[in-house]
């Protein structure tokens, strides 16, 4: 019985990075229809900031800090992403932003080099917890309470705030919504934002885990790609629940049988899509 906890907490911790990558992807995609393909390039560069900050600040002080600067990075982005908005051009788009993460994937390869690294968590974190006559390392907790908080702080974002409502009347009903005076781009723009933070912070609070390396950009795009597409594309609970799948079926697929676990993935991906082509939480538009 242990064991199996074991595995499911690991899943568990695994889907909280995930649920941070891919929600910010959903969003993105579920207000200006763009699938950001440097998505998984924002996550490695937080990861590498947070490296660099964690020499000169502790810990918590990166925490803060890489969102802050990962926005700093966004905006510079989105004014070259914005070129290529509009309706009718997802290849230009898709393009575009490819090329984009080739770009962050060289900057952070000519600044950081191509050794691997890491972050250590801090030393409270960095112990076992005791759960009954589980010992299980504090800091997999931290990122599951971390991916709760994140879900329920998007979820009160867009359910109860102005600019929530900006977002889904801008998702669900675009021209509808420029009809009424809302600013589209400028809640694109946001949102946008909203996801490279988020992308950065999932970045920053994996490497303890996964270990920083050129190449990571691209495989956790994969993954997050999977999640939206499980999910849902433009759903913030589709994300929450695909990143379950992704992150409990990688657990298990690692524990009984590893040399299939990628194909356990796809395979859990295909078996949905088979039921529901439009993701779990999709078609609800």
């Amino acid at each position: 019985m242990e064991f199996y906890l074991l595995v499911a907490l690991n899943g568990l911790a695994y889907a909280a990075l995930l649920f941070l990558l891919a929600s910010g992807l959903s969003l993105v995609y579920g207000v200006g229809r763009i699938l950001h393909l440097a998505h998984g390039g924002f996550y490695m560069l937080g990861g590498y900031l947070g490296y660099s900050l964690v020499r000169h600040l502790d810990f918590w002080g990166a925490f803060l800090v890489v969102p802050l600067v990962g926005v700093a990075f966004g905006l510079v982005a989105e004014r070259l992403v914005r070129l290529v908005y509009g309706p009718g051009r997802a290849l230009e788009q898709v393009l575009f932003t490819f090329g984009l993460a080739f770009v962050i994937a060289d900057l952070t390869r000519s600044i950081w080099g191509a050794q691997v690294l890491g972050i250590s968590p801090p030393a409270f974190l960095n112990r076992p917890l005791f759960l009954g006559p589980l010992a299980y390392p504090a800091y997999p907790l931290f990122l599951i309470g971390v991916g709760a908080l994140v879900a329920l702080g998007l979820w009160a974002l867009l359910r109860f705030t102005p600019f929530g409502l900006q977002v889904r009347a801008a998702a669900g009903h675009p021209r509808m919504a420029e009809a009424l005076g809302v600013d589209a781009k400028a809640v694109l723009q946001r949102t946008y934002l909203l996801g490279v933070a988020l992308a950065a912070l999932a970045g920053f609070l994996g490497a303890p885990r996964i270990a920083l390396a050129p190449g990571l950009d691209f495989a956790m795009l994969i993954l997050g790609l999977m999640v939206v597409v499980l999910g849902g594309l433009g759903s913030i609970s589709g994300a929450l629940y695909g990143a379950l799948m992704v992150g409990l079926a990688d657990s298990f697929g690692k524990a009984f049988v590893p040399q299939y676990s990628l194909a356990l993935i796809f395979l859990v991906m295909a078996a949905v899509l088979v039921f529901r082509p439009e993701g779990l939480v999709g078609g609800g538009r």
